[in-house]
């Protein structure tokens, strides 16, 4: 199952090549494919429609760890990789490296922690991670200062049709961009997979000058906040009720006319939709619609609980839903243009 290699796949920012590589051979079949000098994966289809020219974007990079030193003991210390929750970090299971060594995040044993230290959640600064080297030089024969770390996180499907895995933000959205790439919809369209989202939107920023599209669709993983202790009212996506359109976040404004198209098309076909009702956070559209002189831009995303930790959760109906929801704004942009 594609969705399970790119979750299960080694992707933190900066260092997407397995996941490029997943996509690469997935594609290379259908599509003319090109790696740009910041890594960014371009697939081009060939349809009859060449216009609008239209962009698919979804990000390959997930938020991880990067080793900055080993101590005498063989202790790895590590800065965070994108935005990470210190508290979902103690004993987590990690790969670190191309060789993919394994290793456990440690601190200090709660018997001997200190009654303040107790109250307050453990600050990655004082984190480490064991891969039970001896002392530093057998640390150093396994790691490097610089390689970066990844939750090590099997997917699975579970519960009523659900599923669990990391990097779901947004390998969900590189799965549902290649399933729709696949599909003989006679149009030509360009996907973008683009690295480094998760520190900055760095990669949609060269890949966007470079395809300099009509109009861009961004899929994303977004979080979903429907749980315990959360009032309903607060709730930014809810898991389950279909994919959500971005209307604002602290990057981006959506195009109304975009916004009010998909909503049309989407009651129309009797998919569900919602909105996302919250403007924390950024995405790859941020970006794009800024770029040259304005690129009409909408962000569609799958709720997902959990985002940017060791395990997220998402709906499968969701991410069919969303799949849907892209080849039915994709057939109207064919039939009537921007």
């Amino acid at each position: 199952m594609l969705l399970k290699s790119l979750s299960e796949a080694f992707g933190v920012s900066g260092a997407e090549n397995e996941v490029r590589a997943l996509l690469k051979k997935e594609l290379e079949k259908i599509c003319s494919l090109q790696t740009d000098s910041l890594g960014n994966l371009i697939c081009k289809t060939r349809g009859a429609q060449k216009k609008p020219e239209l962009m698919l974007c979804a990000h390959m990079d997930e938020v991880g760890l990067m080793i900055r030193s080993i101590d005498k003991n063989g202790w790895l210390k590590f800065d965070t990789v994108g935005g990470i929750d210190d508290r979902v970090l103690v004993s987590k299971q990690v790969i670190i490296g191309t060789q993919k060594i394994k290793g456990v995040i440690g601190a200090k044993a709660i018997h001997l922690q200190e009654p303040n230290e107790k109250e307050v959640p453990l600050k990655s600064k004082n984190l480490y991670i064991d891969i039970g080297a001896k002392d530093k030089d057998d640390a150093e024969n396994k790691v490097n200062i610089g390689d970066f770390a990844a939750f090590n996180t099997v997917f699975e499907e579970f519960g009523n049709g659900m599923i669990k895995g990391k990097a779901l933000d947004d390998r969900i959205g590189c799965y549902i961009v290649a399933e729709t790439l696949k599909k003989n919809l006679d149009y030509s369209i360009t996907g973008a997979f683009t690295v480094q989202e998760e520190i900055g939107v760095r990669g949609s920023a060269v890949v966007s000058c470079r395809v300099n599209p009509d109009v861009a669709i961004v899929i994303e993983g977004t979080f979903a906040s429907d749980v315990p202790e959360t009032k309903e009212e607060n709730y930014s996506t809810t898991v389950g009720q279909g994919p959500a359109v971005t209307l604002m976040d602290m990057t981006y404004i959506a195009n109304k006319e975009l916004v009010r198209r998909v909503l049309e098309l989407a009651g129309r076909k009797g998919i569900p939709i919602q909105l996302r009702r919250s403007t924390f956070g950024g995405t790859d559209g941020g970006r794009i619609h800024t770029t040259g002189e304005g690129i009409p831009t909408i962000i569609i995303s799958v709720p997902c609980r959990y985002i940017h930790s060791p395990a997220s959760i998402a709906s499968l109906s969701d991410i069919k839903h969303a799949m849907d929801l892209l080849e039915v704004i994709i057939l109207d942009l064919k039939e009537r243009g921007l």
